[in-house]
């Protein structure tokens, strides 16, 4: 990332690239596509530092979701459901976060089993 932050970025694993359409991963990454890359890879990250205590809070506060706006400008939901946190993207797809807090000097960083898409 650009700058110095804070940022709190949702990072998907290797498997979560791996669920996607096949081709899709190779697509993304041709010079032609470079601008729809972007859009994927800053959907994925939100300006400020949101460790899960204040992603669960923000929930809780929105009655068990809440919304952040994307470095990309669009929206994506963290939610509380079942005493875990998820993140819902813009087609309604859900993605656990299955690693929380790991902290950087810039931010933070949640792992997530999904990858997340805008509308």
């Amino acid at each position: 990332m650009k700058g110095a932050g804070p940022f709190t970025v949702f990072a998907p694993t290797n498997d979560a690239f791996a669920k996607l359409p096949d081709g899709t991963v190779d697509t993304l990454l041709e010079p032609e596509n470079k601008k729809r890359l972007t859009s994927v890879l800053t959907y994925h990250v939100v300006a400020g530092k949101h460790d899960a205590k204040s992603l669960v809070a923000k929930a809780r506060e929105g009655k068990g979701k809440a919304e952040l706006k994307t470095v990309s400008g669009d929206t994506l939901s963290v939610v509380w459901k079942d005493n875990k946190l998820w993140l819902q993207d813009g087609k309604g797809m859900n993605a656990a976060i299955t690693t929380a807090d790991v902290f950087q000097s810039n931010g933070v960083i949640h792992v997530i089993d999904t990858v997340v898409m805008a509308k």
